[in-house]
């Protein structure tokens, strides 16, 4: 038990000593801490200030910033870097260089940035100007400026319709070629009730993971909307935010997972702190209220993309018309071969995914293969061919992330057969939730031998998360948990409560894994998913 246990991601927080405790490096240990990371902490600068009123700026020496970092480089090397107030042009110069040499002995390491620049209470925290700036802007990986910074740093204060942040992030990127800016929107004049936030990325830019399978694009952007909540305990909620996304972002979330737990992680703080704010808070500016991982569904923002607009009014899918039964064990074969094996077992569902074929032949397999299908009862859901699935009469059709926008949705639910999703994430489950198809498939819950999934692998932890985004006042749609899912890894998968497993190899590689045929591999999920604690091996 103890071999799964994992070491704590380290991250480092350089920024200021807010003495009220509210912001800065208070607020970056808390969150940290709160949220699994082991946090050591370089302070740039000690504050004079109160919760209503800044004093002073008094800047620390970098010849002890250097000192401080040496030593912790020893035993401590960082995965994931905060930036937060820089305090003179003495310590951008030295952060530039330091980014840059830590980056050739560890090459992955991440560097988040917080351009500080006005203190919530009032008053400037700081005076360098961009041009000053620029080195340490060029060294960053994400920046995480609010709607105000974003346009000081593009400079561009006249911009006001609705694409500003689209342009902010864009010319920011341009100017200082920084790979992930996410403009908060918790400042924004515009829709009172939401605060919208958005995140340009560039692909392939962290840790070499690819966010999005379409490897033609170069950048791609994320944007997340939540209910506005007015509270006066927020003082360090920047300081937050961005240390949640260095802590998300250290512990391998893609950028688009860490951002929107990032956003949840602020929405679960501020709602916590509403109603002492209601009561005292015109009297009072508290602190931002850190509490742990989000796990509230309420919590998590919404995605704004084209695919969710372009549908919203669309009905939902057809369900699986499970009645009381459980879906149970999903085999996801390649060839009529299989699906002839297979479905005797009388098993709920099965995903046929054949690749390469000449049209003329894929079509007469997908003919033959809904045919069989419907002799046993059997749900089969065809995978991307979703032309060719409506034109024959499948039970159902599968589509993956990297086709999903080509597909035409309106045409698949008007024909009547049903939609399953992939997903890899919270981003994408809440995304593909608002879809509302017949089923959600989550992965790669493990390393798989099927597909590259480098920067995707969720695990049982992630799995349950995700599991809990489903809205409790409505019916939920079902989740199928695949990717290099086994026998042994079974149980703990099916304890998680999702609906069915999805297999591929641990059946047809069964006789060389565990000594049995594909039929008694199947035999033993099934009864795995029906009676969790039953033991086949």
């Amino acid at each position: 038990m103890t071999d799964n246990i994992k070491k704590k991601p380290i991250i480092w927080t350089i920024s200021g000593s807010d003495c009220s405790g509210g912001a800065g490096i208070a607020a970056d240990i808390k969150t940290g801490h709160g949220l699994g990371v082991e946090v050591c902490h370089l302070i740039t600068a000690n504050t004079v200030q109160n919760s209503h009123q800044l004093l002073s700026v008094n800047a620390i020496s970098v010849e002890l910033l250097q000192q401080q970092a040496a030593i912790l480089m020893d035993d401590k090397p960082p995965s994931v870097i905060k930036i937060g107030l820089v305090a003179n042009v003495e310590q951008v110069q030295w952060l530039a260089q330091f980014i840059e040499q830590t980056k050739k002995l560890i090459p992955h390491l991440i560097s988040v940035y917080d351009p500080v620049g006005q203190a919530s209470v009032g008053g400037s925290l700081s005076t360098i100007t961009i041009e000053q700036l620029t080195p340490l802007l060029q060294k960053v990986d994400v920046l995480t400026p609010n709607l105000m910074e974003a346009k000081n740093l593009a400079n561009f204060d006249g911009l006001t319709d609705e694409k500003c942040v689209e342009v902010l992030a864009d010319k920011i990127h341009q100017g200082f070629a920084i790979n992930s800016i996410i403009v908060k929107g918790g400042h924004s004049q515009g829709d009172d009730s939401y605060a919208t936030d958005y995140c340009l990325h560039q692909l392939n830019q962290l840790n070499g993971k690819q966010d999005n399978q379409d490897k033609t694009k170069t950048s791609i952007s994320y944007q997340l909307s939540a209910r506005r909540i007015i509270s006066h305990y927020s003082h360090g909620g920047g300081c937050s935010y961005a240390s949640a996304l260095a802590s998300f972002l250290a512990q391998g979330y893609l950028i688009r997972d860490a951002f929107t737990l990032a956003k949840a992680f602020i929405s679960q703080g501020l709602s916590m702190s509403k109603q002492v704010s209601e009561l005292h808070g015109h009297q009072y500016y508290g602190a931002f209220e850190q509490l742990g991982w989000p796990s509230n569904a309420e919590c998590f923002p919404q995605v704004i993309d084209k695919l969710s607009q372009q549908y919203e009014n669309l009905p939902a899918f057809n369900s699986l018309d499970l009645a009381e039964k459980k879906l149970g064990l999903y085999p996801v074969i390649d060839s009529l071969y299989w699906l002839e094996r297979l479905l005797p077992l009388g098993l709920e569902i099965i995903q046929l995914r054949v690749k390469n074929l000449a049209e003329n032949e894929l079509e007469q397999v997908i003919i033959t293969a809904v045919a069989l299908a419907k002799k046993y009862n059997t749900r089969l859901f065809i995978n991307d061919y979703w032309q060719l699935a409506i034109k024959h009469g499948a039970y159902g059709v599968h589509i993956g992330q990297e086709d999903l926008q080509d597909a035409d949705l309106a045409v698949i639910q008007q024909s009547g057969i049903r939609l399953g999703i992939s997903t890899h994430g919270c981003y994408e489950f809440l995304s593909a939730q608002r879809l509302q198809p017949s089923y959600l498939a989550i992965g790669a819950i493990f390393p798989t031998k099927t597909k590259d999934m480098t920067g995707q692998i969720q695990g049982i932890e992630n799995l349950k998360q995700v599991l809990s985004l489903r809205p409790e006042h409505n019916n939920k749609i079902p989740v199928v948990a695949i990717g290099g899912i086994n026998l042994e890894r079974a149980p703990e998968v099916i304890a998680t409560g999702v609906e069915s497993i999805a297999v591929v190899t641990a059946i047809t590689e069964a006789e060389s894994s565990h000594g049995l045929s594909p039929e008694q591999a199947a035999a033993c999920f099934q009864d795995l998913c029906i009676k969790p604690a039953s033991l086949c091996i």
